[in-house]
């Protein structure tokens, strides 16, 4: 189902005690209905952190990062990491030295479409869906503003979306996509090649 969507806003959520706490974002979009998105899951595989984008006619969407590098994070990162929709694998490609956001952009490939991941900001982003021969795409826009209980997702897009489309573009809102910006791309250098001397050293 490809249509338009009405602009709507995610909200912070919490609940639980220590470990099993559970917290993200949730609101309700008037097309796709309730949604909400838990970043991360609770931790049950070691070196392991995963959120999850679920409700309403959306499909489940997960995004899993893997390996020692997360164990101290709050968030799934680009590294190392695993996008499923559905029981759909999809694929995923950036360009780590690119010079601009549009060629630091995460590109992504599902069901025959390609999309493209590109920051705004540190604080938001855009999702495209190329266009092609049977569509003209659509690009959903992502941006979180506020503090604490008073932050909230605002979502709105451009073009007729699916509910993969949605997921995709949800699904980020809860991982660490501090690489694509040009101060985040310093630091993630920085941390690789004083990674790759600790290893080298020991």
């Amino acid at each position: 189902m490809h249509t338009p969507i009405t602009p709507f806003a995610l909200h912070r959520w919490q609940e639980g005690k220590r470990p099993d706490v559970r917290s993200g974002w949730r609101g309700t979009s008037p097309e796709f209905g309730e949604i909400v998105l838990t970043c991360p899951l609770p931790r049950v595989v070691p070196e392991s952190a995963v959120s999850e984008a679920r409700g309403g006619l959306l499909p489940v969407t997960t995004f899993e990062s893997r390996g020692s590098h997360v164990e101290n994070l709050r968030l799934p990162t680009l590294n190392r990491a695993t996008l499923r929709v559905g029981d759909r694998h999809v694929h995923l490609a950036r360009n780590r030295i690119g010079a601009t956001l549009v060629q630091r952009a995460l590109q992504l490939r599902h069901a025959g479409d390609t999309y493209r991941l590109a920051a705004l900001d540190r604080r938001g982003y855009t999702l495209t869906r190329t266009a092609d021969a049977e569509d003209p795409g659509v690009t959903v826009t992502v941006r979180e503003s506020g503090r604490g209980r008073g932050a909230q997702l605002a979502v709105r897009a451009e073009g007729r979306a699916e509910g993969a489309d949605l997921a995709l573009a949800l699904v980020f809102a809860g991982v660490d996509r501090s690489a694509l910006t040009r101060v985040g791309a310093v630091k993630a250098g920085v941390r690789r090649v004083t990674e790759l001397w600790a290893e080298a050293s020991y």
